[in-house]
């Protein structure tokens, strides 16, 4: 009976810590999601800048599974470049590691006044304000569940057969190893093996050995989860992800046999033997990406021949089940997925559009009217698979929803229109005739190419979370791409009187080019108007004031 209390104790303390990392990971999903997206898109222009990113990203979300989800869906949109991400990873391990090493400092203390904290926070209005709430409360219950981990295990102690179970793994290193990615797999964290772990060695059931040998298989199980997840995805995704777990398996074949000296080297260290098992967690990733770092570009090009590119899927969609259909709301969350991967390939469009503009490169336009053909055709099947939802009958909640992901859907279609039939023609006319801009206006396009992107990729946010406030910034930044667009042109006729001979000869292309990205960006600005609408804000497209 005082075992089978003792193991609930324990499963219950590793549940909660669990549920702790989820609350986080939500949280700061909510609150920063956008934010960190558009950062760890951005951030990765270098080296060390990427390895900042993953390390920054995963602190913050608390899963280095979904830092490599995240960062494989960016090299599936060509937003990282493959070498870079495997360097995102490689901070991406280091984060995890940090976070455990914070944790197991003793500030559970701290834990009921995150708790607190957190729920005088969800209290607020803002998405922000709730999503950080929810994340001061998952810290907090992951501060409590290494309490009562330290509890449930103080028992352990006398308990013959764990003993008799850690002698044999104390015996059969590789086995441990095993054991230990197994359980890192089943619950897709290695922070929770790896708190675990140090559950046991503070309780002095572990030797030093084996303490290390555990934790480098729960590196090495903390890296199959994502693979699992991307095993349907394209190979763009793959390879980022079985890369991350080539480099681990490596790591961890070559420490497995130098754990006993690795033990004896850590416990020189100035830290306790209780901290053992974060500081091994902590000095194996740091170790790691030190050594595969210099390796990260042929990494890139083995993957690229280990998994080759397959040829590209036709434009059917992924998700619209017809026996969804009577489950309205199953159906409109389907619809939604596809037209956000709609989204997505506007997104590639105009980052292939913007890229052939800054490099004078034509290559970057070739798959431009297929990519619009897609959006074409997967903007018809949502409308027609929405049209029969119709004929099921439906609540007047989902009917309005069901209006918004067709008018999303429609706006994203005229978006690829522009580009196609307008933003396409004019970089390939600047291009094949040998046309440089004005050093100024090439500048101001090119912060109106970024804007429009950066604006894209909120939006997609904003048709998912219906959030308010960012629908709300959303309307602003109608007003300030009008602007800018103004700004420009008048700058630019100011060059002309001043017989500027670049800017003579690009523009009608110049004034063409912020015509059309004004367009793109006024549809973009559309997924905000039914949220403002029904919150009574909007009147005639403008935002009504309201009191403070």
């Amino acid at each position: 009976m005082d075992s089978t209390i003792i193991m609930i104790n324990l499963f219950g303390a590793v549940a909660l810590l669990l549920f702790g990392l989820a609350q986080v990971k939500d949280g700061v999903s909510r609150a920063f999601g956008a934010r960190l997206r558009t950062g760890l898109a951005t951030g990765t222009r270098g080296s060390l800048r990427s390895f900042l990113s993953g390390l920054v990203a995963t602190i913050a979300l608390q899963s280095s599974t979904a830092t490599a989800l995240m960062t494989a869906s960016f090299v599936e949109r060509d937003l990282i470049k493959p070498r870079m991400a495997q360097i995102v990873l490689l901070g991406a391990n280091v984060g995890t590691a940090i976070t455990a090493w914070i944790v197991a400092t003793g500030i559970e203390w701290l834990s009921p006044l995150l708790i607190l904290a957190g729920i005088v926070l969800c209290r607020g209005r803002s998405s922000a304000s709730q999503g950080g709430g929810t994340a001061l409360i998952g810290i907090g219950l992951m501060l409590l569940s290494l309490h009562l981990l330290g509890l449930a295990t103080e028992p352990m102690r006398a308990s013959p057969a764990l003993a008799a179970f850690i002698g044999l793994l104390d015996g059969a290193l590789p086995v441990a190893m095993i054991v230990s990615a197994a359980l890192a797999f089943a619950s897709s964290s290695s922070l929770a093996v790896v708190v675990l772990i140090l559950s046991l060695a503070s309780a002095g059931m572990v030797s030093a050995e084996l303490v290390i040998v555990l934790v480098l298989g729960a590196n090495l199980g903390g890296a199959i989860p994502p693979v699992v997840a991307t095993l349907s995805g394209p190979a763009s995704a793959r390879r980022v992800t079985l890369g991350n777990l080539a480099v681990r398996t490596l790591g961890c074949l070559i420490a497995l046999p130098l754990a006993g000296y690795g033990a004896e080297l850590i416990q020189m260290l100035p830290f306790g033997p209780a901290k053992l098992p974060v500081d091994a967690h902590l000095a194996f990733n740091l170790l790691l990406a030190a050594l595969a770092w210099p390796f990260s570009r042929p990494l890139a090009a083995l993957m690229a021949r280990l998994v080759p590119d397959q040829a590209e899927p036709d434009s059917a969609p992924k998700y619209l089940d017809a026996q969804e259909l009577s489950t309205p709301v199953v159906a409109l969350a389907s619809a939604t997925r596809e037209v956000l991967g709609v989204g997505d390939l506007i997104e590639r469009m105009l980052i292939r559009v913007s890229e052939a503009f800054e490099r004078n490169d034509a290559s970057k336009l070739a798959e431009i009217s297929a990519l619009e053909e897609r959006v074409d055709r997967l903007q018809q099947a949502v409308k027609v698979y929405l049209s029969k939802l119709g004929r099921e009958g439906l609540s007047d909640e989902n009917a309005r929803r069901s209006i918004v992901v067709i008018d999303y859907a429609i706006n994203l279609e005229h978006m690829g229109d522009i580009i196609e039939k307008g933003l396409l023609e004019q970089v390939a006319k600047k291009i094949s005739l040998g046309l440089k801009f004005s050093e100024d206006g090439h500048q101001e396009l090119r912060k109106l190419f970024d804007l429009t992107i950066d604006n894209l990729r909120v939006a997609q946010t904003i048709f998912v979370t219906r959030d308010f406030n960012l629908a709300r910034q959303m309307m602003e930044v109608k007003v300030e791409v009008r602007r800018m667009e103004k700004q420009s042109a008048e700058r630019h006729l100011e060059r002309l009187r001043d017989g500027r001979a670049d800017s003579l000869q690009t523009s009608s292309l110049h004034l063409d080019m912020l015509r059309d990205l004004k367009r793109i960006n006024a549809h973009i600005v559309s997924v905000a108007h039914p949220i403002m609408d029904e919150s009574g804000l909007l009147i005639e497209s403008r935002v009504r004031a309201t009191a403070k």
